[in-house]
């Protein structure tokens, strides 16, 4: 009896609840530009495709497997606002559901190569939920109105156990065989490689129960799997150490940071990890006083912390730097008494995004690089590309995680064409030459140390990419043997394809490109899982 009535009222709480937002609050469509209609959504596939419409040739030496991009494909037709009495709440542009885009590459005995394209909704648990309505269901709880705000998450929160939805939009890894989607405002969802179907939620047999980086990093020669997660309350940021085979958390440590920093990635040396405590501050305090949920605050604080790989929060040792917002780190690595970060940085965040729209270049990041020193606690800091050289997403051969590499490759952004869309797009690629300097330097330019050497792989005018992922050449002796794989779309044409670059001739041609049978949406991360058929 007692069971049936706590059913009864949970019940009665539920629909009342659900009344309350049908009849306070309106979905509305976000406005779409027409700059903007490779973000929109499309639908999955019922079965997967055979891709016959290529241009070149695979090469020999690229390997068998899956390049897989996540990227967000909102349900409902797109990313939704709402109108209530309490003001108005919006989507953030990296809002919206996970979709897996999945291109197969398999061998056949004759060596030439069959292509196979599949795409696929992460279904998370706030997935499925809304797979079952004719309408949205979770109010948007980050951007807007103070008091809509703090209302959308407490209602998200009193109906459905959760302040926001679990998106799984990022990024896709791989860690024992076993590949997951992740963004971090959840668990990973782990899925079936060769179908995209999603399994399960991973808590590591039950010992991680908050959030998940997107980025989590391998340790160098032990293959244990490093990573963290940031929350709005205490903890902040706790980082873990899985063990290689991925069955075990060997390790879960409270960074006892002071406040919630939004950080995003991670970096790993052999010894270290490298933990970025920049302002961009996500304060549900801050709601009450009519401010914004996430801000960027230059006044405040920014530091490195550099901790033993099997560290706590009291070996931590902490560098002050100049203030800034990086979401990707390309690298980090020891030199001597130094560890060294580079990292896509930028002097504003593009998260959750400018009130007035995206209109100034600091919200675009550049190469940069940090030199901590362990011994002296000295800083030392510099950009490592040239001014207008705006950049990110980058990816690098993984076999050099955590070492020295001489080599780095990023999407380039197109500041114009970002601008009309009020969100990025990226209209090339490059490579770095971490080891060489850029023999261009034009005439009257003051800084005190050259730039390093950027190659460029430029698209066609009105041709973005992204979700690039660098594929080792099999066989390959060099850190650069091999190709970066990407999704690119015409914006003229209509056409998506994907590009396939050899890196050792990177301003060249592609040596491959293939002709999507369907639109590709814009997405964020990519990489190229080696499988075996």
């Amino acid at each position: 009896l007692q069971i049936d009535a706590s059913k009864t009222l949970t019940h009665i709480k539920t629909k009342f609840l659900n009344a309350v937002v049908d009849s306070a609050f309106e979905f509305v469509d976000q406005l779409v530009l027409p700059s903007q209609s490779n973000f929109a959504p499309v639908e999955e596939l019922e079965e997967a495709m055979s891709i016959t419409n290529i241009e070149g040739h695979i090469p020999d030496h690229f390997p068998e497997g899956v390049y897989i991009r996540n990227g967000s494909n909102p349900r409902f037709g797109g990313l939704k606002s709402c109108k209530s009495m309490f003001g108005r709440t919006n989507s953030v542009w990296v809002e919206g559901e996970g979709m897996l885009h999945g291109l197969y590459f398999k061998r056949q005995n004759e060596g030439c190569c069959t292509i196979v394209y599949n795409k696929r909704y992460v279904e998370t648990e706030t997935y499925k939920l809304e797979k079952q309505s004719t309408k949205p269901l979770f109010l948007p709880a980050v951007k807007g109105d103070s008091l809509a705000v703090l209302c959308s998450m407490l209602l998200n929160g009193l109906r459905f156990g959760k302040l926001n939805k679990d998106y799984s939009n990022t990024n896709v890894f791989e860690h024992s065989g076993k590949f997951y989607s992740v963004s971090e405002n959840h668990m990973p969802q782990e899925i079936d490689v060769f179908t995209l179907d999603t399994l399960k939620y991973w808590d590591v047999n039950g010992a991680w129960n908050r959030p998940f980086t997107s980025h989590p990093k391998k340790v160098p020669d032990t293959g244990e799997l490093v990573i963290f997660g940031v929350d709005a309350t205490k903890p902040y940021l706790e980082i873990g150490i899985v063990s290689a085979d991925g069955k075990e958390l060997i390790r879960k440590e409270d960074i006892k940071l002071e406040r919630c920093s939004l950080c995003h990635d991670i970096g790993i040396t052999s010894r270290y990890i490298a933990i970025l405590d920049f302002p961009l501050i996500v304060d549900s305090n801050r709601l009450f006083r009519r401010g914004p949920l996430i801000k960027y605050d230059k006044e405040k604080y920014s530091r490195i912390g550099i901790m033993p790989l099997y560290g706590d929060a009291n070996s931590i040792q902490w560098f002050e730097v100049e203030p800034n917002t990086t979401f990707h780190i390309i690298n980090s690595f020891e030199e001597g008494h130094e560890v060294v970060l580079w990292g896509c940085r930028a002097l504003d965040s593009i998260i959750p995004g400018p009130e007035g729209g995206l209109n100034e270049s600091k919200l675009f990041s550049r190469c940069y690089e940090w030199r901590l020193n362990m011994k002296s606690g000295e800083v030392k800091e510099k950009y490592l590309t040239e001014p207008e050289q705006f950049m990110d997403f980058p990816v690098i051969n993984a076999s050099f995680t955590g070492i020295k590499n001489r080599y780095g490759y990023t999407q380039v952004v197109d500041p114009t064409a970002s601008y009309a869309a009020d969100i990025p797009k990226y209209g090339a690629l490059a490579k770095l030459y971490f080891e060489e300097t850029c023999s261009e330097v034009p005439a009257g330019d003051t800084q005190e140390e050259e730039p390093i050497r950027v190659e460029y792989h430029k698209f066609e005018s009105n041709v973005f990419c992204s979700g690039s992922a660098f594929v080792p050449k099999e066989g390959g002796l060099e850190e650069d043997d091999g190709w970066i794989i990407t999704y690119i779309h015409n914006e003229d044409t209509g056409i998506s394809q994907v590009h396939i670059i050899d890196t050792k001739k990177f301003s060249g041609e592609a040596v491959a490109k293939i002709t999507m049978p369907c639109r590709v949406p814009y997405g964020f991360h990519g990489a190229f899982m080696p499988i075996s058929f």
